[in-house]
């Protein structure tokens, strides 16, 4: 059974504009220039933030900050691990002496059995909220270097808008020259290639 399940900690807002969509009307003429002005020009991408966390493919420092967090929470996961299996040993044990054994041995192992199956349930919870907190805390500072790359990326591309498809329900079809992902996620780890450049949590 999986204890823990990697998380981003940190959402991206659903639309991330960069600059002013919709721009000041350009200058009229009341003879010739319809009152309804002009439109700005606007250059719309999209991108796949799940795609960042892909332990193959995606951000570096992203993926090795959640493997690091893994790392830090691996001996309370081989705790409740080893916990589970005694609770079931000892189920097991129990399912074959009852029928043999003083009906209030059954009910004293039964209880210690119940007993066992709240601290794992209680450790459990624990331990989850404590892997998130610390993922949000190690993934964090990421996030919030991608959202700043992010960011320059679409001003330095002339992008207008860009869109979370992870986020935003609703978007049937896309010309794939609109993805981004892909060419973002190779120019941040170019610029930040290894996971030592983040500081120690």
């Amino acid at each position: 059974m999986k204890i823990f399940r990697a998380i981003a900690a940190v959402a991206f807002f659903a639309v991330i504009t960069v600059g002013s969509v919709f721009a000041q009307p350009r200058p009229t003429t009341p003879s010739t220039t319809p009152a309804t002005g002009s439109m700005p020009d606007a250059r719309i991408a999209l991108v796949n933030t799940d795609d960042f966390a892909d332990e193959k493919t995606g951000i570096v420092r992203l993926v090795a900050a959640m493997k690091r967090v893994d790392g830090e929470f691996q001996p309370r996961r081989t705790e409740l691990q080893t916990l589970q299996q005694q609770i079931e040993k000892t189920t097991a044990d129990l399912n074959k002496a009852a029928p043999v054994q003083d009906p209030k041995v059954t009910a004293q192992q039964n209880e210690k059995i119940e007993q066992m199956k709240k601290d794992f349930q209680r450790k459990g919870e624990d331990a989850q909220a404590a892997y998130q907190k610390r993922l949000q805390d190690v993934q964090g500072p990421v996030y919030d270097e991608i959202g700043k790359a992010l960011d320059a990326y679409a001003k330095a591309h002339g992008i207008t808008l860009i869109l979370d498809v992870t986020k935003i329900q609703g978007i049937l079809s896309a010309s794939e020259s609109l993805d981004i992902t892909r060419a973002f996620i190779t120019e941040f780890n170019s610029k930040n290639p290894t996971a030592s450049l983040m500081p120690p949590q």
